[in-house]
């Protein structure tokens, strides 16, 4: 890849994504031009919010988190997680101002490391983005099957569903995601509109028909607010807290989404940074409001954490509801936004692979890193994302904990992949000469300063507890095996660095260091 020019050295015009691009050094045929660039503001703010889809992905997840800590870990967490992934966003949103490519964080990993260490550590930042966004695009694509089968339980109570029900929907569902990414997304960009404004009403029409159809019937404010439950077997209340901390976390699965997507939106040093900030807020206002309705409406957590369908806010919402209908409705609203998402991520994660190849970091390189030129779309990198999603998905069929450490993976991944870019960023000091004092999102040097640690000292904290098992004692069927997932990707990792990246993957660097 072409060295980037000094920024110090240049007249920068935030406003405009090529003027970007040229001062990195970037610009050409590696990229796309400016005038290629279809994405508008709107539309890169659907795409980031639509793959973390905040409110949905806590309801798909609120089992584990009434077991680790009940309605203190479901309202409060939230709040946590604010803080400490805002801080993540607010990182981010200073780098991809300043430069915005789809490489994102091992780009900046790679500009702002030691020559000596550039090539190695932003190696290994990448390779932990593409894993942690093929594990949220799996995470995502089996919500839907687990859905459908859900609905199907309710029903029929008679019925009872294999692993190979849940693989087959799964693989169908991922299946046609890719077909509509590689054929139609790049020619009707306005789904994420759509999706994100369809998302935002089944929000609102869910809480607010929950809420009207509890009333006066709601829990009271001593149960929802102070409210703590260990059922993890835990004895510490603050291990049982921290590792339940997973289900909140996953409002924000996917936060860096729009990083990704820097080299197709316009004007993407103004957008991308706003895409960032909007996501965080949106998704903290609409999960909080859930969360509080929900807590208010449901009358017996015990009932569901073992709702036979497999899916306990279906629970939740007949409670609140009182009617199979309603609560059958909210969950087909709910498997049209993962599939929203699952679309979202499949582009997003699509890039990542791409701009990855295209650094000649991956074998099959040559492939992976090509746009066609119909379609414009990078199908070989789409293609690959899926067919690791369909080796993933075989597991199922073995073990659902397996699996389910896979989906775990990409959260502990995403974060570590934050942590690289932020311990460097203090590294330099925050000098202007790696963050150039004239972009359009740059925090003052206490907030600067606060949110890097806390993006540092936050991938700790995950990289340590969500490895943690979720429930003691420990069987073969509780276990939590991120940790050997991560081991096993790290192998993955390390061997196509040593037969292939050692010796052609070359990051960006700004000339003169």
């Amino acid at each position: 890849m072409a060295k980037l020019k000094d920024p110090a050295d240049i007249e920068r015009q935030p406003t405009q994504s090529e003027g970007h691009l040229q001062a990195l050094g970037l610009e050409g045929a590696k990229l796309h031009a400016e005038g290629t660039r279809q994405m508008t503001y709107l539309e890169t703010i659907s795409a980031s919010w639509i793959i973390c889809d905040s409110w949905a992905g806590v309801s798909a997840t609120v089992a584990l988190a009434i077991s680790q800590g009940g309605p203190v870990t479901l309202i409060y967490g939230p709040i946590v997680t604010l803080i400490l992934v805002g801080a993540c966003a607010l990182t981010l949103a200073e780098l991809a101002s300043a430069y915005p490519t789809a490489g994102g964080q091992y780009h900046w990993t790679s500009i702002l490391s030691p020559k000596g260490l550039s090539r190695g550590l932003s190696y290994c930042c990448g390779a932990a983005n593409v894993f942690a966004w093929i594990s949220i695009c799996t995470g995502i694509a089996i919500i839907p099957a687990q859905l459908i089968l859900g609905m199907v339980v309710f029903w029929h109570p008679d019925y009872v569903p294999q692993p190979w029900h849940y693989f087959l929907i799964y693989q169908a569902i991922n299946g046609l995601v890719l077909l509509y990414n590689i054929t139609l997304l790049k020619r009707s960009l306005w789904i994420h509109d759509v999706a994100f404004f369809v998302t935002l009403a089944s929000f609102l029409v869910i809480t607010i028909t929950c809420v009207a159809r509890s009333a006066p019937h709601y829990e009271p404010s001593r149960h929802v607010w102070t409210t703590f439950l260990n059922d993890s077997g835990w004895e510490s209340g603050g291990v049982a807290f921290l590792t339940g901390l997973v289900s909140p976390n996953y409002m924000y699965a996917g936060i860096d989404g729009a990083l990704h997507l820097a080299e197709e939106c316009k004007n993407a040093a103004v957008v991308v940074p706003r895409a960032l900030m909007s996501t965080v807020i949106i998704g903290f206002v609409t999960t909080f409001g859930f969360m509080i309705a929900m807590l208010y409406c449901t009358h017996d957590l015990d009932a569901v954490v073992a709702s036979p369908t497999g899916v306990p806010i279906y629970e939740m919402w007949y409670q609140a509801t009182n009617s199979d209908v309603a609560a059958t409705v909210f969950i087909v609203l709910l498997v049209l936004a993962a599939i929203f998402a699952l679309t979202g991520a499949q582009q997003t994660g699509s890039r990542l692979t791409w701009s990855f190849a295209r650094d000649q970091a991956v074998v099959g390189s040559g492939w992976l890193g090509m746009m066609h030129p119909f379609f414009e779309v990078p199908v070989w990198s789409l293609i690959f994302n899926f067919v690791v999603m369909f080796i993933i998905g075989c597991i199922y069929l073995g073990s659902s904990s397996a699996f389910n450490a896979f989906i775990g993976s990409g959260l502990v991944l995403q974060h570590i992949s934050y942590a690289f870019p932020a311990v460097l960023l203090m590294y330099r000091k925050r000098s202007a000469r790696w963050l150039p004092k004239d972009v359009s999102f740059r925090l003052g040097d206490v907030v600067g300063w606060s949110a890097n640690a806390i993006t540092v000292a936050f991938a700790i904290v995950v990289l340590i507890f969500y490895d943690f098992p979720t429930v003691m004692p420990v069987t073969g069927s509780n276990m939590n095996y991120t940790a050997a997932v991560l081991g096993v990707m790290a192998i993955c990792a390390a061997g196509n660095w040593i037969f292939y990246a050692r010796q052609r993957y070359q990051g960006p660097r700004l000339h003169n260091t």
